[in-house]
């Protein structure tokens, strides 16, 4: 692992019990500090499964994942301290409102009290959802209940942020909003780490990006070098150049 390097994997493969093949073969990913990086690939390519053992949700025995020059395996209140997960499936309490979510998401990380209310009241003044602190989140809208997912991975400052489809099934104002807040603590030094499918706002986002099919990276590097290698304007084309167009379970 060089300086300068978030997260490093080496040799890592992981195979889910009765499975024939394993998910993950052989896998090796680099992505840098400050980076915006997407991860693709298509359906059954190994996205989900690399995102859970990256997080620490999955343990591995093969290979090594490194964050800022420590495993991940066995340093969990490392990991807990430095990543910020935003996962496809909401995390929260939906009997519960965005606040006391929060408070609750804060006291886990380990926060103080004047952190956590200070960071709660930022985030819901910035996820627009100030007015609706006190109502339970059962009652909220689809983009309501995404942007709260967010603001829960970010509660602790992440210096690292995994994001797993973050803006399924939201309206074109809350996409807006959810990219633009990721921009801006990408600019303040929170390493992003994507997926999605949703591939034209993915190339708005990512600055650098993995291919995956088969359970390893085929291809990796910044998006404009690797659309003019290729022939290609854009991730979609990039996408379906390099995994097919043949459909995937």
């Amino acid at each position: 692992m060089q300086n300068g390097d978030a997260l490093h994997i080496a040799g890592l493969s992981y195979g889910y019990k009765g499975m024939a093949q394993p998910v993950i073969q052989q896998l090796d990913l680099t992505v840098k500090q400050g980076s915006r990086f997407g991860l693709f690939g298509p359906n059954g390519a190994g996205k989900t499964t690399l995102m859970n053992l990256m997080t620490g949700l999955l343990p591995y025995k093969q290979g090594s994942i490194q964050l800022f020059g420590k495993e991940v395996r066995g340093n969990s209140a490392f990991v807990k301290n430095t990543i910020g997960f935003v996962p496809q499936d909401f995390s929260f309490y939906e009997e519960l409102t965005p606040a006391e979510n929060l408070e609750f998401f804060g006291a886990w990380y380990g926060l103080n009290g004047r952190q956590i209310r200070e960071a709660t009241a930022n985030l819901l003044k910035i996820m627009g959802l100030s007015n609706v602190a006190a109502k339970p989140l059962k009652e909220f809208s689809g983009g309501m209940k995404r942007r709260i997912n967010l603001a829960i991975g970010v509660m602790n400052n992440p210096r690292v942020l995994f994001l797993d489809e973050p803006t399924v099934g939201v309206d074109v104002q809350s996409r807006n909003a959810i990219i633009h807040f990721l921009k801006e603590i990408n600019s303040n030094g929170t390493t992003l780490i994507y997926t999605s499918h949703q591939l034209k706002e993915a190339e708005d986002l990512c600055t650098e990006v993995a291919l995956i099919d088969g359970g390893t990276v085929i291809s990796q590097g910044s998006l404009t070098v690797l659309k003019e290698k290729h022939g290609q304007d854009g991730l979609e084309g990039l996408f379906l150049q390099l995994t097919g167009r043949a459909y995937r379970d």
